[in-house]
């Protein structure tokens, strides 16, 4: 399968991976090699790097992290950038992270700012990061439950793409990761969308096609506004209120948290109705959006209560600009339009049309 050039690495697939990563070890001749984990990459995925990797006489430690998002935090970080140091880790180390998209997202933090940034490459092990954390560059933690307050853009060496590693990954996490497919068709091609959107009949050669395509998508966005002053934004669709009610169920004892695609199906969904009230998003296409993600996504409960949390949690999307919360919205399926303002009210009735929609 075809790599995928970024502004500032490569994106490799399947069977071209352990030979251009041995490959890059060997001319870049890392003083060590780091490999971060978590405790699920650390029994499935992590042998299977090792039995491929060729690192010759350079020294190979492995780091293992908790699994999870509520782990994505500076203390983790802190317990890494100890480690590094522990070992001896030097400007020429070499970070590889092993793992889904809260691996790649804080060792691509812990990398980019350790000795001010040691090379990394990401090998994401989950359909979220494959689509979503592959590229752009985007690194960085939670604070507390606000979803990636602290963090840089700064792209890694090379991203290393194995489908196999999804043979493993419970069906949660897949539909978790189906969300972002689904958005990057929403908010750029039409066709895309439609051929994702029967997801129950694909086999893995489809998924294989659809994950290439789908990093194509987000590599042509980002390439053309690297530091989301501008156009990149789009990439935020569904996530100004998918973003805070993933925080309001995650910091929420009484509910049970979300994974980050089941909560953007659900922003996906609330946006694609504003969209309508405020862009004139056609009443099909806002049909097919919600019957499409309704397929696959189950409802969750959010109470009137609940609303108003989420909506105070707004003020904390990284999109606002002087006190403004800003929207991406669509005007059709393919054509987005960024920083679009919404009322308090508009949002709420969002949340009821979602709430009413039956299903046929």
């Amino acid at each position: 399968m075809r790599s995928i050039n970024t502004k500032n690495a490569v994106v490799h697939f399947n069977e071209n991976i352990y030979n251009e990563l041995n490959a890059y070890i060997k001319s870049s001749n890392p003083s060590s090699i780091f490999i971060l984990v978590d405790t699920n990459t650390h029994d499935l995925c992590l042998p299977n790097l090792l039995a491929n990797m060729e690192s010759g006489d350079t020294i190979v430690e492995v780091m293992e992290m908790p699994e999870g998002e509520d782990h994505k935090t500076i203390d983790i970080c802190t317990g890494v950038w100890e480690a590094l140091s522990e070992y001896h880790a030097d400007r020429k180390s070499l970070l590889i992270n092993l793992g889904g998209g809260v691996v790649t997202d804080l060792g691509g933090f812990v990398a980019s700012t350790y000795m001010r940034g040691i090379d990394y490459i990401n090998v994401p092990t989950s359909l979220l990061a494959m689509v979503d954390a592959s590229v752009g560059g985007k690194t960085g933690v939670d604070l507390g439950v606000l979803k990636n307050q602290v963090g840089v853009i700064s792209e890694g060496s090379m991203v290393l793409v194995d489908t196999a590693f999804l043979e493993s990954l419970p069906a949660n996490h897949m539909v978790s990761g189906y969300a972002e497919m689904l958005k990057h068709g929403l908010i750029y091609d039409k066709n895309y969308w439609q051929s994702l959107i029967n997801f129950e009949k694909l086999d893995l050669n489809d998924l294989d096609e659809l994950i290439h395509e789908s990093v194509g998508i987000k590599n042509k966005v980002v390439s053309e506004d690297p530091t989301e002053s501008g156009f990149r934004k789009i990439l935020n669709f569904g996530h100004t209120l998918g973003h805070a009610i993933e925080s309001y169920f995650l910091g929420n004892a009484d509910k049970i948290p979300l994974l980050h695609g089941e909560a953007i199906a659900v922003g996906l969904i609330l946006e694609s109705y504003i969209s309508h009230k405020l862009l004139n998003l056609s009443t099909n296409e806002l049909q097919d959006i919600t019957q499409g993600l309704l397929k696959t996504f189950t409802k969750v409960d959010i109470t009137e209560d609940d609303q108003k949390v989420i909506i105070k949690l707004l003020k904390h999307d990284k999109k606002n600009s002087h006190g403004i919360i800003k929207f991406v919205l669509l005007e059709a399926i393919g054509k987005p339009k960024i920083d679009c303002e919404v009322s308090n009210d508009l949002i709420l009735e969002a949340f009821t049309y979602y709430k009413n929609f039956k299903t046929t």
